[in-house]
């Protein structure tokens, strides 16, 4: 729960290519536990010049789990129970944009959802919410990731639709040119469902999309494969190591709940008579949701 004046607990999502953070005092790790399963690996805790820190591998260390099987309720559930308030998260990406090029960070600011086989909400049967969604990302969290990103050097695009994709194989030429008419920006595979999950764990999220490839449209370049990715994905991964630390200290000046309406994003989403809710779904939503169910 954030409330006014607690401090911020700040929940580091790595992608591909980060499966730690450097530098945290008091560094532990420690084994996650949620009722919806196993997270994708145990928590990373620790402090960058004072600021409360978790870290959580997307992919497990050593990029064990594909997109599809990532447990992502289970994932921010952990991080939730672990106090953390808000997430950033880092994730590769493909680019759809001629001006976005391999080692741009584009901090990314809509969605287009084209996942099929994943579990995207907390709520279901005997307990339903419905959140918000027009605006999926913190602005908050966006202009201080901007702000970092350009004090290091970091080529960084403010704003950008991320078309989340199912995978594991990439885009045939035919999806990257619709995507490419759609107005996309860039395509991912591991952002949907963890931002709408976010959002109803109550907690800022805001991405950023670290640029490795152009998928299969550009005919100049190869189409996109793991070993071209790998390549780049070695140079942004320190990239976002250095942009982690930078953002850490800006963000421990936050006094009040988010602005932009993160952490009350419950706050009238839960349609369920109170009579009517499933006794047991409610007890597994006690950090998620605990707040308005109460």
């Amino acid at each position: 729960m954030s409330e006014a004046g607690a401090p911020p607990v700040i929940g580091i999502i790595g992608g591909s290519g980060v499966y730690e953070i450097d530098g945290l005092a008091d560094a532990r790790w420690e084994k996650a536990t949620s009722p919806f399963g196993e997270p994708s690996d145990s928590l990373l805790f620790g402090a960058l010049d004072g600021q409360p820190m978790v870290f959580l591998p997307r992919h497990g260390r050593g990029h064990v789990i594909p997109p599809t099987e990532i447990n992502y309720r289970a994932n921010i559930d952990a991080l939730k129970r672990a106090g953390v308030t808000e997430i950033v998260s880092m994730s590769a990406c493909g680019s759809f944009k001629e001006e976005l090029d391999p080692g741009t960070f584009v901090i990314v600011d809509q969605f287009i959802d084209r996942t099929v086989n994943r579990v995207k909400s907390f709520f279901s049967s005997g307990l339903v919410g419905h959140v918000g969604l027009g605006h999926p990302v913190c602005s908050r969290l966006g202009d201080v990731l901007e702000d970092a990103a350009k004090t290091l050097g970091i080529k960084v695009r403010r704003g950008g639709t991320y078309l989340a994709m199912e995978g594991p194989q990439f885009s045939t030429l035919a999806e990257s040119n619709l995507y490419r008419s759609w107005g996309c920006d860039v395509i991912g595979m591991t952002n949907m469902p963890e931002a709408k999950l976010a959002r109803e764990a109550e907690m800022c999220y805001a991405t950023v999309a670290m640029v490795t490839d152009y998928d299969c449209w550009h005919p100049d370049r190869d189409h996109v494969t793991v070993e071209a990715v790998i390549e780049v994905l070695l140079a942004n991964a320190e990239s976002a190591r250095s942009l982690v630390k930078k953002v850490a200290p800006k963000l421990h000046a936050r006094t009040e709940i988010c602005a932009d309406g993160c952490h009350r994003a419950l706050e009238a989403a839960v349609i369920t008579a109170p009579d009517a809710r499933d006794p047991e779904l409610k007890a597994k939503l006690d950090a998620v949701a605990g707040r308005v169910l109460t």
